[in-house]
């Protein structure tokens, strides 16, 4: 509307912007979540992070990435630096930030546990009070079960980098299309 264009305009002459920071962290065991993420980062223009403990109280939206390594395990299934600040990000007051979570997994060799540590990064983000968004439909996934699954979506986007990889940059592009319709601030 054109009373926000004004308003904008104003600000601007006076020196004050609003930037919607988006960060984009991964951990990795193999390299897979990595190259995943910086295709992620080519789709957003975001520069891709490995997480070291970063507390995204400078941040309006994250997009979040984790292997599932430890297949089966009811916690700390990525293997990776996350499972070390599960409980420290947990206890962040993230309200009013957008988070959307990525996975990579092994829908063969690992079908019974395909991309389950989506659902403890998830859960862990959601705790803190983020808005969850990014909720991929299953159907079109080659796998027989996965924490990660409510109500037939995964609750972030899962990747095959091992068996699928040739289908990752067409989900990436459209998940990316889906986080911008759902308020990722990109």
């Amino acid at each position: 509307p054109r009373h926000l264009k004004t308003l904008d305009a104003l600000a601007r002459k006076k020196g004050c912007t609003a930037a919607n920071a988006v960060g984009l962290f991964f951990a990795t065991q193999t390299g897979n979540t990595e190259e995943v993420a910086g295709m992620i980062g080519s789709a957003t223009g975001l520069g891709a992070s490995d997480y070291d403990g970063e507390d995204f109280s400078d941040l309006d939206g994250m997009i979040v990435g984790c292997p599932t390594w430890n297949t089966g395990a009811d916690d700390m299934r990525s293997g990776t630096t996350w499972d070390d600040y599960l409980e420290t990000i947990a206890g962040y007051d993230l309200k009013g930030k957008t988070v959307a979570v990525f996975g990579c997994g092994d829908s063969q060799g690992y079908g019974d546990n395909f991309c389950d540590g989506v659902e403890e990064l998830h859960n862990t983000f959601q705790a803190a009070g983020a808005k969850m968004v990014g909720y991929s439909d299953a159907d079109g996934y080659d796998f027989s079960e996965s924490k990660s699954v409510k109500d037939g979506k995964f609750l972030g986007l899962p990747l095959d980098q091992d068996n699928e990889g040739d289908q990752s940059e067409s989900r990436i592009a459209a998940w990316v299309d889906q986080l911008k319709a759902e308020g990722m601030p990109l």
